[in-house]
């Protein structure tokens, strides 16, 4: 199979150009607004219908992995438009070429779609409401692609991180390096998720035959942390020692509203694909050592 992957200069996409060296029969196209050093890219902007359906046609691609999408959360509150145009245009422009050539979509969306006021994980299925500029573009991005008719399946993740682009796990890392203390919110609650682990998903339902079982689907590593929590396990992997102090969304000046509890239960993406999801602690630490053993990773 030919298989495209938008926003391949990202974490997702970066993970997903390692995992698919010299893995079989099927050829792999990255693509992006721009070249990556040493590494094969087809320039392509997706926001550019007909550039979509001029590259996706002449590629007979029979998969489309769409790993594009406006992430900066505080950004996209003062850019809506742009917001907009990547996560639901775009992902539109996608869905309308994988339709037409009878490809299937794997599309990449958000825990930012629900207003996390709850206390249990959530299922697919739970009520979505929004709370900011960049949930709200995701959301009208899945609609989008469900408007479209075409064969997709929807992933739902949180928490993204890796070795690669600006994350929370390496400003963590940096930060405690430098400073003697710093505050995190200890009233947000989730699932951190390796972008490695989310990469082996994909690879695993195209690998296994499954491209059939569409929907959508809830995809993060196992477990639930608050940010505090998490950013102090990041610090004693790091072997740094600045003091971490626990404090309240409320304290910080920002300009999105973010969900105060936004676990997803992944029951169904387990029972669907048969894939084991590994604990976050696991990863975490997995992603620490490739930042310890490849030390120019760090500002990529």
């Amino acid at each position: 199979m030919n298989i495209l992957v938008t926003g391949a200069n990202g974490q997702l996409g970066r993970e997903l150009r390692r995992l698919s060296k010299g893995t079989g029969p099927d050829r792999w196209l990255f693509t992006d607004i721009c070249e990556l050093p040493g590494e094969d890219t087809t320039l392509l902007d997706i926001t550019d219908a007909d550039a979509v359906r001029l590259v996706t046609e002449s590629e007979r691609v029979s998969v489309i992995v769409n790993c594009a999408a406006y992430t900066d959360v505080e950004k996209a509150e003062d850019n809506p438009g742009e917001a907009f145009e990547l996560n639901c245009r775009a992902a539109g422009n996608l869905a309308c070429a994988a339709a037409s050539l009878g490809a299937t979509l794997i599309h990449i969306s958000t825990d930012f779609i629900f207003p996390g006021t709850g206390n249990i994980p959530l299922r697919e299925d739970a009520p979505t409401g929004p709370l900011n500029v960049y949930g709200s573009t995701k959301l009208q991005g899945e609609e989008a692609v469900l408007h479209s008719g075409c064969r997709a399946i929807i992933l739902r993740t949180a928490w993204l991180y890796s070795p690669y682009g600006r994350n929370f796990v390496k400003s963590i890392r940096h930060i405690t390096a430098l400073r003697d203390s710093i505050e995190v919110v200890y009233d947000q609650t989730g699932s951190p998720t390796s972008a490695s682990d989310l990469a082996q998903l994909i690879r695993h339902i195209i690998a296994s035959g499954q491209l059939s079982k569409t929907g959508i689907y809830n995809f993060t590593d196992e477990g639930a942390v608050s940010r505090y929590d998490f950013a102090c396990c990041i610090r004693d992997l790091s072997g740094n020692t600045c003091e971490v102090n626990p404090c309240l969304s409320s304290d910080y000046k920002s300009k999105a509203r973010r969900p105060s509890y936004a676990v997803l239960d992944k029951s169904l993406v387990k029972r669907t694909f048969g894939f084991a999801v590994p604990d976050w602690q696991t990863s975490l630490r997995e992603v620490i050592s490739r930042l310890d053993s490849e030390p120019s990773a760090e500002g990529l």
